[in-house]
């Protein structure tokens, strides 16, 4: 591998690196860009002391990768290393999880291929900077913590219904109070240790929910600008932030809608065209979120505003899904709502449409 790397020193720039990322070493494939012949193979550790001393001392080239575990911060060493990276959308690339004869060398030489043919077919995507990456981990956790109580609370309900005895109902934050008293003698030895473990993850949901607060409102003052409107809590407004994190990239608000993967599947075939669901791209949590804003601003308590009238006025159309396509709509559009608000830095108006309509009448 030493001899190859020197070897790699002195062409580096006509080729192009291949490198499939695995939890322990990875394999790498160098390619020449102009004949596509392969210069060399190898394996490497994967641990940035690692990576660094390989490629720190290569003259700028092209580096392709696969999104995955250890891609964000491999793609920032290889950059601050000065080499352009790529990195390679997995969901797009069926030519590498579909090959009969998948193997890491394999990968890495088509991860090489596609990069030295068009980086277009890889559908590169961003990563995002460390410190956002690290308070993105804050609002995973709380979900994650969330979740595992949902479990919890599941499981004593699901116990207690099992015996004939049904729970009152209450709110998750207060169920460890409200339930201890309605559990059967013959099941407190087995519940009892759920409630205090419930009772633990309430207190460590609400200190994340206060430390979240205070991130918003000291590092991310700008989350005032999409917390505007109804419906977008500091929660969702601070994932939407740090999701997004540059809105510039954007350069028609409406590129949002996919990117979250708010918009509907396509398979067109000839005169065949049929309705799907939602792509499903992007971030799951971002895109669970502006669904659950969604419907409050379509519910009974959302305030009067042009997006929940024109929301509304699609669950009048009728049709299949209709109203499960409503939502998706509006949020889809609170999206594009939110990114205009925030490049522009203006003050939400909600009937400013309605307004705009009357004055033109």
């Amino acid at each position: 591998m030493e001899a190859g790397m020197a070897k790699l020193n002195r062409v580096q720039d006509v080729c192009t690196i291949g490198i499939d990322l695995g939890d322990r070493s990875s394999e790498i494939c160098v390619l020449d860009r102009v004949s596509g012949e392969v210069m060399e193979r190898g394996q490497i550790v994967t641990t940035p002391m690692s990576l660094r001393k390989r490629f720190a001392g290569l003259a700028p080239t092209t580096i392709v990768i696969e999104v995955g575990t250890h891609s964000p911060w491999v793609s920032r060493l290889l950059q601050e290393c000065g080499h352009r990276v790529l990195v390679a959308n997995a969901g797009k690339i069926r030519l590498i999880y579909q090959n009969q004869k998948k193997t890491d060398r394999t990968d890495a030489e088509w991860l090489a291929r596609l990069g030295r043919l068009d980086e277009r077919l890889l559908s590169p995507m961003q990563h995002r900077s460390e410190p956002t990456q690290a308070d993105l981990a804050m609002l995973r956790s709380r979900a994650a913590l969330v979740a595992a109580r949902t479990g919890l609370v599941n499981h004593v309900r699901g116990a207690v219904k099992a015996l004939g005895a049904r729970l009152t109902k209450c709110s998750t934050s207060s169920f460890h109070r409200r339930a201890a008293t309605g559990i059967p003698d013959v099941l407190r030895p087995a519940l009892e240790p759920v409630l205090t473990m419930i009772e633990a993850l309430t207190y460590q949901i609400a200190q994340m929910e206060r430390a979240l607060e205070q991130l918003a409102a000291h590092k991310y003052p700008h989350i005032k600008l999409v917390t505007q409107v109804s419906g977008m809590g500091t929660l969702t407004g601070l994932c939407f932030v740090l999701t997004i994190e540059d809105p510039h990239r954007f350069h028609r608000n409406r590129s949002i809608g996919p990117y979250i993967g708010l918009v509907p599947r396509r398979d067109q075939s000839g005169d065949s065209d049929p309705q799907l669901g939602i792509t499903g791209a992007g971030d799951t949590q971002l895109r669970s979120l502006l669904v659950q804003s969604a419907h409050y601003i379509l519910g009974p308590f959302g305030p009067d505003s042009d997006l929940r009238r024109w929301g509304l006025a699609l669950t009048r159309r009728g049709g299949k899904n209709t109203k499960r396509r409503a939502v998706v709509a509006v949020a889809r559009r609170l999206a594009v709502l939110c990114l205009s608000l925030w490049k522009s830095a203006q003050v939400y108006e909600p009937l400013r449409e309605t307004r705009l309509a009357g004055v033109t009448k």
